[in-house]
């Protein structure tokens, strides 16, 4: 998410004043330590003029995640 927001010119404080929360919640968000649900993944994304689904893949490639893809009946 870090890539995301500085690829688009966009410091931690702007992404702040954008959501309307402390610089803190951004930088925590950003390291780890705190886990965004889907409309808070949303919110920051859409702050930022970013795609979501995008950056998803990105981290579904960058960990290895598989798909299994199902058996249709």
């Amino acid at each position: 998410m870090r890539t995301a927001r500085e690829a688009r010119g966009v410091t931690q404080q702007e992404l702040a004043r954008r959501l309307g929360k402390p610089q803190s919640y951004v930088s925590k968000a950003e390291m780890g330590e705190r886990r965004l649900d889907v409309v808070e993944y949303l919110h920051f994304m859409r702050a930022i003029d970013g795609e979501p689904l995008a950056l998803l893949r990105d981290i579904e490639r960058e960990y290895g995640f598989v798909h299994a893809k199902r058996k249709r009946r």
